[in-house]
């Protein structure tokens, strides 16, 4: 299993050299629960809300035998995902030998040395981003 990120146009592509050993993604719905004098509570079912996934491992200082990827090092990842965040525009997610292929907006980017191997270690917070569609109407 390989993890992609990627602008929208896919012009710039990267394959986190290190994939963590588990994530999940939530699928939450948005249902809510009213209470009714008569019938107590009840449950109405909502749309589905927005998926997730938090990502944390590090970006090799160095090639490692075991580096899924190796065009870039430490630093490098870190300046590309920082250069996406300020250009506000969503990212795509493909995880490889699963259906996962979403458009993801960045909320919240961490990272830091931690060891003293130069190694960047960092944490991705990603949630689906919707492209909003708006219906339009001719004029008569």
């Amino acid at each position: 299993m390989d993890i992609f990120l990627s602008t929208m146009d896919r012009k710039q592509i990267i394959q986190l050299p290190i994939v963590p050993a588990e994530f999940k993604i939530p699928s939450p719905m948005n249902n809510e629960t009213f209470t009714t004098i008569n019938q107590g509570d009840i449950k109405a079912i909502g749309r589905r809300g927005l998926k997730a996934l938090n990502i944390d491992t590090f970006f090799p200082s160095k090639v490692y035998p075991f580096s899924r990827d190796t065009s870039y090092l430490g630093w490098e990842y870190v300046e590309i995902i920082e250069s996406w965040i300020d250009n506000r525009f969503p990212i795509r997610l493909v995880i490889s030998n699963t259906p996962i292929n979403l458009l993801m907006a960045i909320d919240k980017f961490e990272y830091g040395p931690q060891d003293g191997s130069g190694d960047v270690y960092y944490s991705l917070a990603l949630s689906e981003f919707k492209e909003i569609i708006l219906e339009t109407k001719k004029v008569k």
